[in-house]
């Protein structure tokens, strides 16, 4: 014996199919007999079985336990204020576990609302990536809205990067206009989200760019180690001398630009009165360089000892905004050395890979 709709009951409603799954008494005894009914707005009336309400929601289980005038009265469960279509797909997804795009596409916003009054949070779940991936500039409003009053906070937060990145085409939506006139609270927390969003944007490129910075102050210490100790193309020291043979280091471009104002600093004259802005350049990278060094009675970088002593004579410390300096640079070249190491085991475990792959075939 199958259950199903009784005839008279969608008659009238042609357009509106069964949720409820075929059961027989091998597969579901339980089930066997609908012992109440779902009335929707347009006065369909939807059998249903009890046990299978009570498991799938707690709100509809307290409907259903509460007791009635008449002992002999048949339990009515009304499911008012959405369309029938849409009553009759949540009832087919608390049977089935399932929905599908076409249902979500007619009655994605009802089902939602339904799933939040009657707690099936699976449905909302479904219900949330559904409307997420339908989202358009002249509904994005109205699902926000409903999003908001549902608790939906994954589809309110992609409402809101939406409705904020196309605010001129939102904002000449009716669902703009309706919300100036009638929700002014909600109109308030999309400006501000924008308005941090943008604070973000900047936030997040302002620390980029300080990111650089440090990271070529970083590379500058590192050029400026291997100039004062191997020499480069046309600076070193004494004892190696630079020659035309040797080919540009790694780091060239920073190497070249510092030999350039290393020789200015050896040969300018405004140096002694301190109005040379390119020396006063490097007597800051030395000092840095001196403040980073860990080994400053073997350094070969020049000034290197004497600007530690000279701190240590004064009695006082660099100051805040110097140590902090220091301290991002070190970081920074941290970073950048732990970047390249990774780097450098992601290319041999990608060449040890390529070998076997090599080996494997038969030449």
């Amino acid at each position: 014996m199958e259950v199903c709709y009784h005839a008279n009951t969608i008659a009238a409603h042609p357009d509106v199919h069964s949720p409820v799954t075929t059961l027989t008494k091998e597969n579901a005894p339980a089930f066997y007999e609908p012992d109440v009914q779902i009335l929707t707005s347009g006065g369909l009336r939807i059998p249903v079985h009890a046990s299978l309400l009570v498991s799938a929601s707690p709100v509809l289980e307290n409907i259903i336990d509460r007791p009635r005038k008449h002992r002999s009265s048949e339990k009515v469960i009304p499911i008012l204020g959405v369309p029938c279509g849409a009553v009759s797909s949540f009832v087919g997804f608390l049977y089935t576990s399932r929905c599908t795009e076409e249902e979500m596409e007619k009655y994605g916003i009802h089902l939602l609302a339904l799933s939040h009054v009657y707690s099936v949070p699976q449905l909302k779940q479904r219900c949330t990536k559904g409307l997420g991936e339908r989202l358009t500039i002249d509904n994005v409003v109205d699902v926000l809205q409903l999003a908001r009053l549902c608790d939906a906070p994954d589809l309110y937060l992609r409402c809101m990067k939406l409705a904020a990145s196309r605010f001129k085409a939102v904002e000449k939506t009716e669902g703009w206009k309706f919300l100036q006139d009638h929700d002014p609270w909600l109109e308030l927390q999309i400006l501000q989200f924008m308005d941090e969003a943008e604070s973000r944007i900047k936030r997040t490129r302002r620390r980029r760019q300080e990111q650089g910075l440090y990271l070529q102050l970083s590379e500058a210490m590192e050029c400026l180690e291997h100039i004062c100790t191997e020499g480069c193309t046309s600076v070193g020291p004494y004892e190696v001398g630079p020659t035309k043979n040797r080919g540009p280091c790694s780091k060239f471009s920073t190497c070249q630009g510092l030999q350039l104002l290393i020789r200015h600093f050896a040969t300018c004259k405004k140096r002694v009165n301190g109005g040379c802005l390119r020396c006063k350049r490097m007597w800051q990278l030395l000092r840095l360089h001196s403040s980073m060094c860990e080994q400053s009675d073997s350094c070969r970088v020049p000034l290197c000892r004497q600007f530690k002593l000279k701190a240590q004579l004064e009695k006082k410390g660099d100051d805040a905004r110097w140590r902090l300096l220091v301290k991002k640079v070190v970081s920074a070249k941290t970073i950048s050395s732990l970047a390249q190491q990774k780097r450098k085991r992601m290319e041999e475990s990608r060449g040890t890979v390529g070998d076997y792959s090599i080996r494997s075939f038969k030449l």
